[in-house]
């Protein structure tokens, strides 16, 4: 999977009502329960491991980007009751007040969640979100491309020794991340002239680059058509490191970034109680685990590694940076009014 960092402004969208919306909630026993969350993050074996357990049929949509998410939220009468943004779409859902509050009297098995994601700056004191996967914006080399040199820093994406054989991620946020660390400020940074020497020094960067390419990077990497890569970790990129051992993916010194997709509760979800067995059910270990084990992503709960099946899973970088390195990793936040210092910064990088 590839997690995307795009902030495109949100459009209000003709909702479409689901079939399965009858009354739940607190009046009693619930039923059903219907999820709106990426395809594939929480696997099916979860949601039928659910369904044996306590008889609620699970209603399941997919959407493929948070802008999509909240727009279907935005535009009314959903009758969604459990949701997955991701980190920047908590803030913007909480803004608009498109998500319950959690009552975390309610709420078993919280304990377990990874140090990291517990009261992250994107939801203080995890409020509106408990953290269900996360991943990694990172650097993937070949070594045998690099003559054996190890890649540590975002410093060999701008260094001339490595020209036409650098790329860079085709995504705004996600480049400003490299440009950004490289001059020692943070990720999620929102001053306007740190911004502005991140745009400076990408437009320098610009001749070095075999190109900004998103999609096949991984391949380029691994038949060596480039030496290294600006990379989002996941289960494509983890594929291709377990695959060949010349390949590596790490997490810069200057820290690198993490995504993190939880579920939440939608604004007037008509199965609240479901809602909260459902977040209880995937908080405990054993369940939190087959988003490794059947999904191939890192789980949010550090008790749930445990549980998984392929230790080479755990070991694999692109999958389970290490906890040093995740705990020097910024999350990418939503910039609010300094989007507008990125996307003029852009403008000027790809004009370049």
């Amino acid at each position: 999977m590839t997690k995307k960092i795009t902030l495109a402004a949100v459009g209000v969208v003709a909702a479409l009502a689901l079939t399965s919306c009858s009354a739940g909630g607190d009046d009693g026993p619930s039923t059903e329960l219907n999820v709106y969350a990426w395809a594939d993050e929480i696997p099916q074996s979860v949601f039928d491991a659910f369904t044996e357990e306590t008889g609620i049929t699970v209603n399941v949509d997919n959407f493929d980007s948070n802008e999509t998410m909240i727009s279907k939220l935005a535009a009314g009468n959903s009758g969604y009751d459990i949701v997955e943004p991701s980190q920047y779409a908590v803030q913007q859902l909480v803004g608009q007040e498109l998500l319950e509050p959690l009552d975390h009297e309610r709420i078993e098995g919280f304990d377990g969640i990874a140090e990291k994601f517990v009261n992250p700056s994107y939801d203080p004191d995890n409020q509106y979100s408990v953290p269900w996967v996360w991943g990694t914006t990172g650097l993937l080399y070949n070594e045998t491309c690099t003559g054996g040199e190890e890649i540590t820093s975002w410093k060999s994406l701008f260094d001339d020794k490595w020209s036409g054989k650098i790329n860079m991620l085709d995504n705004m946020l996600a480049s400003y991340i490299a440009g950004l660390q490289v001059n020692g400020y943070d990720a999620d940074s929102t001053d306007e002239t740190e911004i502005a020497e991140a745009t400076d020094s990408l437009i320098e960067q610009k001749p070095l680059l075999a190109g900004y390419n998103s999609t096949n990077y991984g391949e380029l990497v691994a038949n060596g058509d480039v030496c290294i890569s600006e990379a989002w970790g996941g289960t494509s990129t983890a594929k291709i490191v377990a695959e060949n051992d010349d390949v590596h993916y790490v997490l810069p010194e200057e820290g690198g970034s993490l995504w993190v997709d939880g579920l939440s509760i939608a604004k007037g979800a008509p199965h609240t109680d479901a809602a909260y067995q459902f977040i209880n059910f995937l908080l405990r270990p054993e369940i939190a685990a087959m988003a490794t084990n059947d999904g191939g992503l890192a789980s949010a709960n550090a008790d749930a590694q445990e549980h998984v099946d392929d230790q080479g899973l755990l070991a694999n970088a692109a999958v389970y940076a290490s906890d040093e390195q995740v705990a020097n990793a910024d999350f990418i936040v939503d910039p609010g009014s300094a989007m507008s210092f990125y996307q003029d910064g852009w403008t000027r990088v790809k004009a370049s």
